[in-house]
């Protein structure tokens, strides 16, 4: 049975032992700290946000998040519509629907992570692969090199003309997605040379409106442990998997990184950023059904990434350059269970706590179920990776970022499980207590433990917060397996494959029900809190 015992005393009974608290004075100077964890966040493609869900979706994100980029695919896809080649050979660029999802991004208050792709079909080889349900043209054909740089220019300079140079010197330009996965169904049909020619094309593009605009690569995915990618293209001979008992004892290291500095750096080209996806797994594309089925990775790959990133570099051209993480998750497979579910809330809080002011930005991969890679989910909870399901009921994982979202900037203490912060604007105190079971620290949770992850160990958390304001009112709410697991009361009901009306209220009701309670410090300024944490569960504890 589950126990939770709340008390403004300093000592505590639990299960039979003493325990004595960590006392924390709330008053002492703390560490401040970026939130980069809300900086941005990912979505389908560009497309998509012509939608009233997805709009809807992206102002609750907005709201309880804070999330001010928003990073997409398919800018110059043929469904927006960009580029017309008229009989006499004359181009015409058309950005009516791209301004119809900047205009309303930006009156929400969210800003463009530009992806510079796919190809018009105009620009892209005749026959072009293509990706996707919707055929994103990915083929590079090496005589329209120089439409590609107009067609970036072209674009960059109307949002410059429309929105003026002081808001656009605010975003980021990042040149296409993924262009290290080759071949048929992949993003990029080209070499590595071919990339770095579309990123010389695009960076001259882009700077030529304005030097001071930001650009950046090469956004390619997952780290790897072997020399797939070392030559022009993928090579799948060279791919090597790990058991499981090794393969956290590899060197992972970036794709491409090094060879896209050292090709920057003869070309004389600028990188205001680094962008590349550091998924806790070894196969990019659906880990857990192909190549790399159970190639999974340990809770601290993201932060072994990132320490590889930095040394890579400061020891490049580029020392000062920004790194953005512009793809993240549990896995890059949107069939994956476990993106509905509890465990990645945890996960999510964790890893991001651990690797605080190590990268600029870790974007989520993605913030709704408003998402058509392989097309519409064939049901309402289908593994896609929104945080928000197509009908607008909330996953454990919104949850988590609306608690990292609550937190302070100013760091007081951390060690998991619990990290207590201060905002240095009010003074008010916010705490986050989480489980992520060490049955799990050497291998994210996946598709393959979706079924039993609740055969986890507890864990205990019991300290003390001092220097409060006498009877300071706090409120303790916590995600868990019971509340705040809408997956679970889908379940519960039967599992409809098309719920109505009124189940959808009842689910959405069910989704935003974390258990809260009020609890107060005593006339000493000191709160006593313990409690007992279910595997996976996470707590947020605020300061009204």
């Amino acid at each position: 049975m589950k126990k939770r015992v709340l008390l403004t005393a300093l000592s505590v009974i639990i299960l039979g032992s003493t325990m004595y608290a960590q006392k924390i004075d709330v008053t002492k100077k703390g560490e401040s700290f970026d939130h980069y964890w809300s900086v941005g966040v990912g979505a389908g493609r560009v497309n998509e946000g012509l939608r009233a869900g997805w709009l809807e979706h992206l102002q609750l994100v907005k709201e309880h998040c804070g999330f001010q980029y928003v990073r997409m695919h398919g800018l110059f896809h043929d469904d927006m519509f960009t580029y017309f080649t008229k009989p006499n050979g004359k181009v015409v660029y058309n950005w009516q629907y791209v301004d119809e999802v900047y205009d309303r991004m930006l009156d929400m208050g969210v800003k463009p992570f530009v992806e510079l792709a796919f190809f018009p079909k105009d620009i892209a080889a005749k026959d072009s692969k293509t990706q996707f349900w919707w055929k994103a043209n990915v083929s590079v054909d090496r005589n329209n090199f120089g439409k590609w740089h107009d067609l970036v220019k072209a674009f960059t300079q109307h949002v410059v003309d429309r929105y003026g140079i002081d808001e656009v010197l605010t975003w980021y330009f990042e040149v296409w997605n993924e262009p290290n996965l080759t071949g048929n169904g992949a993003f990029f049909h080209g070499t590595k040379s071919d990339y770095f020619r579309l990123y010389k094309e695009a960076a001259n593009a882009v700077k030529s409106v304005d030097s001071r605009l930001k650009i950046g690569g090469p956004a390619t995915s997952n780290f790897i442990a072997d020399r797939r990618h070392d030559g022009e293209v993928l090579d799948h001979s060279k791919s090597r998997f790990y058991p499981q008992d090794q393969i956290n004892k590899q060197q992972w290291e970036g794709i491409w990184i090094k060879d896209f500095l050292r090709y920057c750096e003869k070309e004389n080209l600028p990188v205001d950023f680094i962008s590349t996806h550091p998924y806790p797994t070894d196969y990019a594309l659906d880990p857990e059904t192909g190549r790399g089925k159970d190639a999974i990775r340990y809770v601290h790959s993201l932060k072994d990434d990132i320490t590889w990133l930095r040394k890579t570099l400061a020891k490049s051209k580029y020392p000062n350059a920004e790194i953005h993480l512009t793809e993240w998750s549990t896995s890059p497979n949107s069939r994956d269970r476990n993106h509905d579910i509890l465990p990645p809330a945890a996960y999510i809080i964790k890893a991001n706590l651990d690797c605080i002011g190590m990268a600029h930005s870790l974007m989520y991969w993605t913030f709704t179920d408003v998402f058509e890679e392989k097309g519409g989910g064939e049901s309402i909870f289908h593994g896609g990776f929104g945080m928000i399901n197509f009908q607008g009921l909330v996953k454990p994982s919104f949850h988590a970022y609306r608690m990292l979202h609550r937190l302070g900037d100013e760091k007081l203490y951390y060690a998991d499980p619990l990290f207590v912060s201060r905002s240095s604007k009010t003074g008010k105190i916010a705490a986050i207590a989480f489980n992520y079971p060490a049955e799990y620290e050497q291998n994210v949770p996946s598709a393959k433990n979706f079924n039993n992850y609740m055969d986890a160990s507890a864990k205990n958390v019991d300290f003390t917060l001092e220097g409060l304001k006498p009877g300071a009112t706090f409120i303790i709410e916590t995600l868990d397996k019971e509340n705040g697991n809408v997956y679970d009361d889908w379940k519960e009901i039967g599992a409809p494959h098309s719920p109505t009306r009124e189940e959808i209220s009842f689910l959405k009701e069910r989704a935003w029900g974390t258990d809260k309670k009020v609890v107060r410090a005593n006339d000493k300024g000191q709160l006593h809190i313990a409690q007992e944490l279910a595997p996976w569960s996470c707590v947020l504890i605020t300061e009204l």
